[in-house]
């Protein structure tokens, strides 16, 4: 895969990954705002009210799940794509891994090493 590739890849999982975050939390609203109401609703109305109010909240949780699935799912797919992405940058400059992991592994050790 080249670097356009990449790139194009990146952006419509960055997209997708929007709009499921904006998704979840627009049922993460409604659940809360039905939860209130069957709650309010719990102390003055009839039984068959309550079923309904509950019936709507169970719905909107399932959707909140769904689409908390669809989020992991893309945040998967976008660390699979980093991951390929570092990769390729390490397979191609290899002395630059090299010269990374011994700079994170001397900072590590000054970090240990102190008092």
């Amino acid at each position: 895969m080249d670097q356009t590739q990449n790139t194009t890849a990146g952006n419509t999982l960055r997209q997708d990954a929007g709009a499921d975050r904006e998704r979840l939390l627009s049922h993460l609203r409604e659940a809360v705002s039905d939860a209130e109401q069957w709650l309010n609703s719990a102390a003055k109305d009839a039984p068959a009210d309550i079923e309904q109010a509950k019936k709507q909240f169970q719905e909107a949780i399932a959707g909140a799940k769904t689409d908390l699935l669809k989020l992991e799912d893309t945040m998967l797919a976008r660390g699979k794509l980093a991951y390929k992405a570092a990769d390729a940058y390490i397979q191609e400059s290899p002395w630059v891994g090299v010269g990374i992991a011994a700079a994170a592994g001397l900072a590590l050790g000054y970090l240990i090493g102190r008092d």
